[in-house]
C-alpha cells in the first residue's frame, strides 16, 4: 500500500522507508475527488481511500472531527501557547503546527483534548497532580 501525505503547502509527498518523495502533479479529474487534509493520509494513487475511512467535512466545510479546535480551547482557559503546552507535556511546537493545521492530533492526545472541551478544569487539575511514589 502506498502512503500518502498533505503538507501543509499544499504539496502531496509518498513516504517511503521514512523518507518524502515529492509526487509529480497529476491534471484534475472530474472522477478523483478533492484531497482533504483529513483524507490525505488514506487516498491512493488512483484516488480510492482506504475502505473504512472517512471524510469529516460536511459540504459546508465545517470540520466535524474537531471541535472545538486546540486554539479555541486554548483559549478558552485563557493560556498562551507554552503555558497550555506545559500543562499537557507536550512541546510548545506540537501546539503551535496543530493550532496552524500542519499537524493533527492523534491517538492519546486527541481524546485528552476531547476531555478537555468537556472538563478543562478536571483535566488540568489531574494532569498537575503528581503521582504519588508506590
Amino acid at each position: 500500500m502506498q502512503r500518502l501525505r498533505l503538507k501543509a503547502d499544499g504539496r502531496i509527498v509518498e513516504l517511503r522507508d521514512g523518507q518524502e518523495f515529492p509526487l509529480a502533479p497529476e491534471p484534475p479529474s472530474s472522477t478523483v475527488p478533492a484531497i482533504t487534509p483529513v483524507a490525505a493520509a488514506v487516498v491512493h494513487r488512483d484516488g480510492a481511500t482506504q475502505p473504512g475511512v472517512r471524510d469529516l467535512r460536511e459540504p459546508g466545510g465545517r470540520d466535524l472531527g474537531r471541535e472545538p479546535g486546540v486554539r479555541d480551547l486554548r483559549r478558552r482557559a485563557r493560556l498562551t501557547q507554552l503555558e497550555f503546552a506545559a500543562r499537557l507535556g507536550v512541546p510548545v511546537e506540537t501546539i503551535r503546527n496543530w493550532e496552524q493545521g500542519k499537524r493533527m492530533p492523534r491517538g492519546p492526545a486527541r481524546a485528552l483534548l476531547a476531555v478537555i472541551a468537556h472538563a478543562p478544569d478536571t483535566v488540568f487539575a489531574a494532569l498537575a497532580t503528581e503521582p504519588s511514589p508506590v
